[in-house]
């Protein structure tokens, strides 16, 4: 029996790596002769760079950049055989870098991930992909621009910038939002970035002055692109001045790791997330690995249920919480006990 195990991170709690070894130990346990194959994974948030190390090789590239409130912070990005870049932007602009009362979106930039760019490019990749999770931002992207800017001419017209002119870059994210409006950036994803009502205003007013003044300068305007809204706006950034391609990250990870040549023989795909619910099906991880997944069964594993039905009839042969109904969730957040109840869950799934 093969069984692929493609679990993603619980947020705060496993990784993809340990959620996965902890379900693979269920199958064992029940099927000691099974064929496990464990496939880190992440869609463009919490644990991308280690997804694509784990299918492509490569070296972390470590170096000090600014946080999202410009102080120094080391950070890393993958880069691949010299041609290929793979950066994290939550690794210098994201959201956990801050504590709780230094979140406010009118003072955060995405400076430090522009220096990760900047890096990369000096290196001479070929190819950069941007996973566009976990910000703090909404800057729609200025800090990222100044930072090419400062490193590369600030005299120079953009589009005689000779070192971007060679690299192709694209955008990992699920977020089909644009940057500005009812539905964009600063409406949708302020308030958890620490945005009050008039500081979304404010945002949503700046996002639209600087979208405008764009489209005049290259007669083109992509504020209305699927992805544009990711990140507070930096999907915009790359979109319109970097001309980048826009994907879901986990479609761009399974192709990476060659997903339909690794499960064409499988019986059974595990996937799962921290909390499964309607949002699944909106372009989550859990669902990439559905629709790639053909006619395998695809079990759903989560630390949180709801909408159920709405799951099993997208398609996932089964919908398993992990947890026990009684549990507190400062329990079910630790470690060992998480690791546990998947590797219990499983076990129950095989038996």
């Amino acid at each position: 029996m093969k069984v692929i195990v493609a679990i993603d991170s619980f947020k705060g709690c496993l990784s993809s790596a340990e959620a996965n070894a902890a379900a693979a130990a269920g199958v064992i346990s029940c099927c000691p002769d099974a064929d496990v194959c464990q496939v880190v994974v992440s869609d463009g948030g919490e644990g991308f760079l280690e997804a694509f190390q784990s299918a492509l090789g490569g070296e972390m590239v470590e170096l000090t950049v600014c946080d999202p409130l410009m102080r120094p912070i080391m950070a890393h990005y993958l880069l691949c055989e010299g041609q290929l870049a793979v950066i994290e932007m939550a690794q210098a602009s994201g959201l956990t870098l801050l504590k709780p009362e230094e979140r406010n979106p009118l003072k955060t930039t995405t400076y430090g991930t522009g220096q990760l760019v900047v890096d990369a490019v000096q290196r001479g990749v070929q190819h950069i992909i941007v996973g566009l999770g976990g910000s703090a931002t909404s800057d729609a992207g200025v800090g990222m621009i100044y930072a090419l800017q400062d490193a590369f001419g600030k005299d120079i017209r953009w589009e005689d910038i000779e070192a971007l002119k060679h690299v192709r870059f694209t955008i990992a994210t699920d977020v089909k939002n644009p940057l500005y409006g009812e539905n964009g950036a600063a409406h949708v994803f302020g308030p958890q970035k620490g945005a009050t009502p008039e500081m979304v205003e404010e945002l949503d007013r700046k996002a639209k002055a600087f979208a405008q003044y764009s489209a005049i300068y290259f007669d083109a305007d992509h504020s209305e692109d699927e992805g544009a809204g990711a990140a507070g706006g930096l999907g915009y950034a790359f979109l319109q001045y970097l001309h980048a391609d826009c994907q879901p990250g986990i479609d761009l990870l399974l192709k990476a790791i060659r997903f339909d040549e690794l499960t064409c023989d499988a019986d059974l795909i595990l996937t799962g997330e921290g909390a499964a619910d309607r949002q699944t099906l909106m372009g989550k991880l859990p669902a990439g690995i559905l629709q790639h997944a053909g006619d395998i069964p695809v079990c759903l594993l989560a630390g949180r249920v709801s909408d159920k039905e709405a799951l099993l009839r997208a398609g996932f042969s089964r919908v398993e919480c992990i947890n026990p109904p009684d549990i507190t969730l400062q329990a079910a957040m630790r470690p060992e006990v998480a690791q546990r109840h998947i590797q219990e869950t499983v076990a129950r799934v095989m038996g």
